[in-house]
């Protein structure tokens, strides 16, 4: 329920803050990014409280600020009660992350605990894709403004579950790290300079993972139309990493985790090529005897890429992690290892938010004769208007940091390979 709900609405939420809300790329960029890095660092802090309240209080605690949160973008449209809505979300959500996973943790041992968090990924994924499925019909027929309200009822179905189902032993909180243990713990990881040149170059993949949430779903429907579905096109990913990434990990399992790691970093860029390259195809394209739009044709095999080189990088991202800490601080380096992701959603959406408002803005933001331009293109009845002529520039960028990120990465693993040869010496 929670993934249906966060992804539900993550989706969709820079067209919800521009077209909803009134804001313009840059800045539904700079908060939607904000509000998706911070998913990712609030945690450290909440798992703390959440230890010290009990897992089931701290559950209902986060899905009523959830349910409160995303109703709070349904119901109000101005920017004051929408940056409450989201805090609010960041905060509920900080709560359900590390109960979740300390339940499964601390309820499975040694001979079922790779049973039992398989089968969290699972619903994880289950919950995405389900949640993105429904809100694509939802954007197209009552409005973009209608979905949280969605998330919120997905977000209430959970707490009335909680209430009534979730029952965790008596035993299972342990004792709490303190404010200042998690503050020291991120100072160690952080200001080790081989462990931090590592999260920022793995976060040139993720900045262009994170695309499926920041540029894609405002491209495509600029460049292809209101009726197509960018939150379907999305689910490809999960689909994806669940069909394959059992024989992937199965496949890379004697590899080097540098080594599959590089080989992720490597396929990246073409994900963002291929995205680009719907521009120089004819419209329609015939696959398989259908027409299909050039941009959901390339748009659908970009984001395979991206599942198939997140199937290489994920299994062996942790354990090379865990190597670039000090011998006994493994643990804690592997606590902040994800902040990876913190910094990709961070410059992502920034960087989305300038590429959008660039080469492929809003058309309501445009003069009233560029936006009858641009709805005759899009219905066929004209050429495409100068203003969207290097649209798939955007692409060209992102693929431009994909490549400088497989150098970083190629560059990084040749010089800790040599110093670490010389310090065994």
């Amino acid at each position: 329920c929670e993934r249906a709900a966060y992804y539900g609405t993550f989706i969709a939420l820079r067209t919800y803050l521009i077209r909803a809300v009134g804001l313009d790329d840059i800045q539904a960029g700079i908060i939607a990014g904000m509000f998706g890095g911070w998913f990712y660092l609030v945690p450290f802090f909440t798992g703390a409280a959440a230890e010290r309240m009990g897992f089931r209080k701290a559950l209902m605690l986060a899905f009523g600020l959830l349910t409160v949160g995303y109703g709070t973008l349904g119901v109000f449209h101005t920017l004051g009660p929408v940056l409450v809505g989201l805090a609010l979300i960041v905060l509920g959500g900080a709560f359900v992350k590390p109960v979740i996973t300390g339940t499964v943790s601390k309820t499975s041992d040694t001979t079922n605990r790779a049973r039992a968090f398989s089968i969290f990924y699972m619903v994880v994924n289950i919950g995405s894709f389900t949640g993105k499925t429904i809100v694509a019909p939802m954007r197209i027929q009552m409005g973009v403004e209608t979905v949280p309200f969605f998330s919120a009822a997905a977000s209430l179905l959970a707490l009335v579950v909680v209430f009534f189902l979730f029952r965790p032993p008596e035993d299972l909180q342990s004792q709490p790290k303190s404010l200042k243990e998690t503050l020291h713990s991120m100072w160690m990881a952080m200001s080790n300079l081989r462990f931090l040149a590592l999260i920022l170059i793995t976060a040139g993949f993720w900045s262009i993972q994170g695309q499926l949430y920041a540029s894609m779903p405002d491209y495509v429907l600029r460049m292809a139309g209101e009726t197509y579905k960018p939150e379907w096109y999305a689910n490809v990913n999960p689909l994806v990493v669940v069909l394959f990434v059992v024989a992937i990990t199965h496949l890379v399992r004697n590899w080097k985790p540098q080594h599959s790691i590089l080989v992720a970093m490597g396929m990246i860029p073409f994900s963002a090529l291929s995205m680009a390259s719907s521009a120089f195809l004819s419209n329609p394209v015939s696959v398989l005897g259908f027409d299909v739009h050039p941009i959901t044709l390339m748009m659908v095999i970009g984001i395979a890429i991206q599942g198939l080189a997140e199937c290489f990088l994920s299994p062996k991202y942790l354990e090379f992690a865990s190597k670039q800490a000090p011998e006994g601080k493994e643990g804690a380096f592997l606590g902040f290892a994800h902040m990876n992701t913190f910094f990709a959603w961070l410059f992502g959406f920034v960087f989305s938010g300038y590429l959008l408002q660039t080469y492929c803005p809003e058309p309501t933001t445009l003069p009233a004769a560029v936006q009858a331009a641009h709805a005759a293109w899009l219905a066929g009845a004209g050429p495409m208007p100068e203003t969207y002529a290097h649209a798939h520039w955007l692409w060209f960028a992102y693929t431009g940091i994909g490549v400088l990120s497989f150098v970083l990465m190629a560059v990084y693993v040749a010089v800790t390979e040599r110093l670490d040869r010389d310090a065994s010496a």
